[in-house]
């Protein structure tokens, strides 16, 4: 009979201090990189910790807090129903975050403003220990995420990201290959007919929308060149917007036979699209699995959509914010957020 190996008991901070000679306030300063402690002192606290293997004990850490950890999602104000899904993913984690000390609040803001946002990300400075943020790629909010990274505040971008900014991280799908998927799908359903392909997008200085339309662009220049790309046209993710815009496009293009939604507001393309009786015969691709977009899917008004797991941005930001918190690994699989392609057929 083979013999059990005993469990390893996992090193206390106890164990430190008593390994490396100092009290357990000097072991816990040296631990938490406080200042005040002398440099040899660090050093002989640092060889106890490597020899003795220890980890801080997150759950230990939280329970010990005085205070619950303060975050703020900023997310954009509107109809978008995809905005609607993070709400309601966040409101379903209260009570994760609740047992692990986190209080949360969202918070509506104009993201199309970009004065607007950078001073909503101001505004927290001082009061919140993380922020997440469906942000604008804008000089001025670049410097606000900058500000409040720099005043100690974990900032997180969602969905959309700001890459040049010091953001912690950003959590989101690779909107580049969203926007070439988006471009196969466009051109394997449209065929080797010549015609003309159009965009909607809520605005390029959207990060998550540029990307898309660059992605977009290069697989129809490379594998669809038969197939003419209008000019971009920006709704800011607006359904009422969209509905006149892709009015507008059926009156002037006649031979327009697809349409990438690179945004939100794609309710109102497809009021559009049925009310100029050419929903069946028209390509229409965009983005998140809403309850409006599944009802359009089965109806057969879209051909395809392009989802990103609204439950799966959430929980992600708050683990890398937590993390970073407990100077915990960060799992790469775990946080990668997946692309995936939804048909009529194969809805969830």
């Amino acid at each position: 009979m083979q013999s059990k190996s005993p469990l390893k008991v996992r090193a206390t901070l106890e164990d430190v201090a008593l390994d490396a000679q100092v009290s357990l306030a000097t072991a816990d300063r040296v631990v938490n990189q406080r200042p005040g402690v002398r440099a040899a002192t660090v050093a002989k606290v640092n060889a106890a910790i490597r020899r003795l293997g220890y980890r801080p004990d997150p759950a230990a850490a939280r329970l010990a807090r005085a205070r619950p950890r303060q975050v703020a999602f900023l997310l954009p104000a509107g109809s978008n129903r995809f905005v609607g899904l993070l709400s309601e993913q966040i409101e379903a984690n209260t009570e994760w975050m609740r047992d692990q000390r986190i209080e949360s609040e969202v918070l509506s803001v104009d993201v199309f403003n970009p004065a607007e946002l950078a001073k909503a990300l101001l505004a927290q400075k001082g009061r919140r220990d993380a922020v997440m943020v469906m942000a604008l790629d804008h000089p001025v909010v670049r410097s606000a995420i900058d500000l409040l990274t720099q005043a100690g505040t974990i900032v997180i971008t969602l969905v959309s990201d700001v890459p040049s900014s010091i953001r912690q991280h950003y959590v989101g799908i690779d909107n580049t290959a969203a926007g070439r998927t988006a471009a196969t799908l466009i051109g394997r359903f449209v065929g080797k007919r010549p015609a003309k392909v159009a965009i909607l997008l809520g605005s390029l200085s959207l990060r998550d929308h540029a990307e898309r339309y660059f992605g977009f662009n290069q697989v129809m220049a490379q594998d669809h060149p038969h197939l003419v790309v209008l000019q971009p046209l920006e709704g800011q993710d607006d359904p009422v917007r969209n509905e006149a815009l892709t009015t507008q496009l059926l009156r002037a293009h006649p031979d327009l036979v697809a349409i990438y939604s690179a945004g939100a507001g794609n309710g109102g393309i497809s009021v559009a699209l049925r009310a100029a009786g050419r929903a069946l015969e028209t390509v229409f691709v965009g983005h998140e699995l809403t309850p409006d977009s599944r009802a359009d899917l089965l109806h057969g008004t879209m051909d395809a959509v392009i989802n990103q797991d609204a439950g799966h941005e959430i929980r992600s930001a708050l683990r890398l914010a937590l993390a970073h918190w407990s100077k915990g690994p960060v799992l790469a699989d775990q946080e990668r957020i997946r692309i995936d392609i939804y048909l009529k057929d194969n809805l969830p």
